[in-house]
C-alpha cells in the first residue's frame, strides 16, 4: 500500500495582543520590600502570642478581661492577615 503524503504544520503564531500583555505582567511582579517577610512573620507571631497570654494570664489583665471572647478575634485576625500576606510574598 503506497503511503500518504506527510503535511507540515506551519508554525503557530500568537495574536499580537498576547505577548504584550504577558512581558508585561512579568515585569508588574517585582520581588516584595524587605520589610515585608518581617511584618507577615511578626503578624503572625503577635496573633500566637496574643492568644497563648489569654489562656495563661488572660484574667489578671485588666482589659483583656473586658474585651472576653474578642481577644480570639484579635489573635486570628493577626494570624489571618499574615497568612494573607504570605499569600502576595514573592
Amino acid at each position: 500500500m503506497p503511503k500518504s503524503k506527510v503535511r507540515k504544520k506551519s508554525a503557530y503564531t500568537p495574536p499580537e495582543g498576547v505577548l504584550q500583555t504577558r512581558s508585561s505582567q512579568a515585569r508588574a511582579l517585582q520581588p516584595s520590600p524587605r520589610w515585608y517577610a518581617p511584618v507577615m512573620v511578626g503578624l503572625m507571631l503577635i496573633g500566637l502570642l496574643w492568644i497563648v497570654v489569654y489562656y495563661v494570664a488572660g484574667d489578671q489583665i485588666p482589659f483583656m478581661v473586658s474585651l472576653s471572647a474578642w481577644n480570639f478575634a484579635i489573635g486570628f485576625g493577626a494570624m489571618v492577615a499574615g497568612l494573607i500576606m504570605s499569600m502576595r510574598w514573592r
